[in-house]
């Protein structure tokens, strides 16, 4: 730089310092450098404000134009700042990315560990990192039901500066639709009472948005559909400030059944039943109403929540169409984008490529090329979303030409558990990166079910955006560790390596029978649903836990993590981690006591029952005192937020009641067929809800033998649905902050248990 160029500099900075100080407000000021410097309430400063208020002023950010096509930051230190530069989607990619790998830092969705040296570290030189693709996705329909249909503005927000952190620019956003479907309906129509009947409740939404369920756990209140329109403008406005682009709603065909009626000439039929649920009502594509709702519903959405030309439209995303004939799967796919393009021109379909996989029987080769070839160039990008384990690019001749977006599931309905094969996630990214990485895969992203319970997971596939070479693993994992205690803790490493080998080196959890309807090990011979079937499943005493995981390994890894308590006991990441360690721990032994209980009843010792039983209904009081220790697994929080929504008793009662359904027996009536599948193993879930069920069982089977009567297996069911149905409908309380120290309750789990595993 000559003498000139750094006079002006100085000069330029000079006179800005100058101006901010006399109170000249502007977002964005023009420097020399042919880029942007962004001010001190710029949307970027205002996140840094958020996450490291004590050091956001040794930062300065500097807004760039992408590079060809493409977000990239720079960091390099000037002076005493530490500047980040990169296009608007990059920029707190950058400075999370400094964060992170100079400060050992970490921003993770439940804890932050922000604790940054006096001296902030100056890199050597201009570092330059350059993501290759376009997309960075994030959020599944069911992720609005099981972990967020309660948030608030103040956790939306959290989760907000997370996801831009993290390089997140693609989220699904949904909420407040039903605003948006109101007017439609109302302009078509419908009656208040007629819509009102079409809407399900309030955690039950994604499979009303999906089409799969009409009316279940509705009517939904005013009041919640108002609020929520105005928390969604909210949530965009973050979003769209921080370079994000959220997908919005499209319109999928699924209409009320009134809709039938106001309109009996149109072709509106019903699809198959969903999970025993009735089918819900279609209309058409190639109805020219098809294209008037369409339509509608798009300029309807934009005049309220703004757009950025991505809409998801799944139409028949866990259910057949209602023909396979080619012809008619053209038309369709043709029909649902000039529908949307009709409002939008730039409209851009997105298209969960779900059903690709769960229904590849009916979406064979030429299906699926009429399906998606009738789609304009470009206008679509299809979700692989079962990346990790079952990838569908592989059997669809990557979409069949279509843009699309490498993502993994990793969290099915929210489970409670530690889960994720970070090898197979590693090795099937791989694959399609170099097979597809120069064609049309164009982003990665995480499209979990539920969060909030493996943060490791979106760590490690985020940073994949930035960086998609391979890593070694123990190497990476020992680093997450560092990186999320603060420390270098051996013991923390140790353990880190050991779940790697374990519960991290697991793609998809096996159902646990602790927290589904009880049931006998050998006995069981339901075929109610997939939760209850243990095919060729036998405890041996070689195999005495029978888990999806080496339960004797990670017993290991969970008394290293113990053993580092005295250094890091007051770091609330690893607080939770060790929480949800033994709370993994003590779950592995299920089947283990699940199966003492069955060999007892069918030796027909009844003392050898009673010992049995009271085991494992120890296993459950045990699991309700160590998730009792952490606010992330706590019953009593879901409830009362859910109640939070409520403008009066009855709407707070409404509420909790949707809440409590939702996570037991799912659909609200005795009979339902996916009971148990969003099942929590949380504090509250296992002494108000668990417990009973298997004290029930001790007693149905003690009375069998005492009466020498077969066990009533019938009888129990139905004894048992009813005491499942009743507490959805019960209002009794639970704790909402933590009760106990979690190193106390692991150290006296670690005694107790600690016989075990001794071979």
């Amino acid at each position: 730089m000559n003498l000139y160029t750094a006079l002006k500099i100085c000069i330029f900075q000079s006179l800005l310092v100058l101006l901010l100080s006399c109170g000249y407000e502007k977002s964005e000021i023009v420097t020399p450098e042919n880029f942007v410097l962004m001010s001190d309430n710029s949307p970027i400063h205002s996140l840094a404000g958020r996450i490291i208020p004590q050091k956001c002023n040794r930062f300065r950010f500097e807004k760039v134009k992408r590079h060809n096509g493409k977000d990239f930051f720079e960091i390099e230190s000037v002076a005493d700042k530490i500047i980040i530069r990169g296009s608007t989607g990059s920029l707190a990619a950058g400075l999370y990315w400094y964060l992170k790998k100079y400060c050992d830092a970490q921003v993770s969705i439940n804890y932050n560990q922000l604790d940054l040296p006096d001296e902030l570290p100056k890199p050597l030189g201009k570092v330059r990192i350059e993501t290759p693709f376009e997309y960075r996705y994030l959020f599944n329909y069911c992720t609005y039901g099981y972990s967020m249909p309660w948030w608030d503005w103040e956790r939306w927000e959290k989760m907000i500066d997370y996801m831009a952190l993290h390089g997140v620019n693609m989220p699904l956003a949904v909420i407040g639709q039903e605003a948006v479907w109101q007017e439609v309906y109302k302009e078509l129509g419908l009656s208040d009472a007629q819509i009102s009947d079409y809407f399900v409740g309030p955690a039950h939404l994604p499979w009303g948005w999906m089409g799969n369920i009409d009316g279940v756990g509705g009517p939904l209140p005013q009041n919640w559909i108002e609020r929520r329109a105005e928390l969604q403008k909210k949530i965009l406005e973050r979003m769209r400030s921080l370079g994000m682009r959220p997908v919005l709603q499209g319109f999928t065909g699924h209409v009320p059944r009134a809709l039938k009626e106001k309109y009996p000439n149109s072709d509106i039929f019903r699809i198959d039943d969903w999970a025993g649920i009735p089918g819900t009502w279609f209309l058409s594509p190639t109805d020219s109403l098809f294209q008037s709702i369409g339509h509608l519903f798009i300029k309807k959405q934009t005049e309220l929540f703004g757009t950025d030309h991505l809409y998801d439209a799944d139409c028949f995303i866990e259910v057949d169409p209602p023909s396979n004939d080619p012809e008619f799967l053209k038309n369709l796919s043709k029909t649902v984008y000039r529908s949307m393009a009709s409002a939008d021109p730039a409209a851009i379909w997105v298209i969960q490529g779900w059903f690709f996989f769960f229904k590849k029987d009916f979406w064979q080769p030429e299906q699926g090329r009429s399906f998606l070839g009738a789609i304009p160039e470009d206008k679509a990008i299809v979700l692989d979303l079962y990346g990790e384990k079952n990838p569908t690019w592989t059997e669809t001749e990557a979409f069949y030409g279509q843009p699309w977006i490498w993502n993994v599931i990793c969290n099915e309905d929210q489970k409670v558990n530690m889960s994720g094969d970070l090898k197979a996630m590693q090795e099937n990214f791989l694959e399609a990166w170099k097979s597809e990485g120069s064609n049309n895969l164009k982003g990665i992203g995480v499209i979990p079910e539920g969060i909030g319970f493996n943060p490791v997971i979106q760590e490690f596939v985020f940073e994949k955006a930035w960086n998609p070479d391979p890593v070694d693993l123990n190497e990476w994992i020992a680093n997450y560790a560092k990186r999320r205690y603060g420390s270098s803790n051996e013991f923390a490493e140790q353990a880190w390596k050991k779940l790697l080998n374990t519960v991290y080196g697991r793609t998809r959890t096996m159902w646990s029978p602790l927290i589904t309807t009880p049931r006998l090990m050998e006995l069981d011979k339901t075929k109610e649903d997939i939760r209850h079937v243990r095919k060729q499943f036998k405890v041996t005493e070689d195999d005495p836990f029978v888990w999806d995981f080496d339960v004797y390994e990670f017993h290991e890894a969970a008394k290293l993590l113990l053993k580092a308590a005295p250094e890091l006991k007051d770091r609330e990441a690893y607080r939770f981690d060790l929480t949800h360690s033994y709370r993994e721990l003590l779950h592995g032994f299920s089947h283990r006591l699940i199966n003492e209980v069955s060999e007892a009843y069918r030796n027909k010792d009844v003392e050898k029952l009673e010992i049995a039983g009271m085991r494992l209904l120890k296993l459950l009081d045990d699991l309700e005192a160590i998730t009792g220790t952490n606010e992330n697994f706590m019953l009593g929080k879901w409830l009362e937020e859910a109640k939070s929504w409520g403008a009066t008793p009855e709407e707070k009662k409404y509420y909790e009641w949707n809440a409590r359904t939702i996570i037991s027996i799912w659909q609200p009536w005795k009979d339902g067929y996916l009971r148990d599948y969003a099942g929590k193993a949380w504090n509250g879930m296992f002494s108000g809800y668990y417990r009973p069920r298997w004290r029930l069982l001790m007693d149905f089977l003690k009375e069998s033998l005492l009466t020498e009567v077969d066990f009533d297996a019938k009888a129990f069911d139905l004894a048992v649905r009813e005491i499942d149905f009743d507490w959805t409908h019960a209002n009794e309380l639970y704790p909402v902050k933590p009760n106990g120290d979690v190193v106390e309750v692991a150290t006296r789990i670690e005694n107790e248990y600690s016989h075990f595993f001794k071979q």
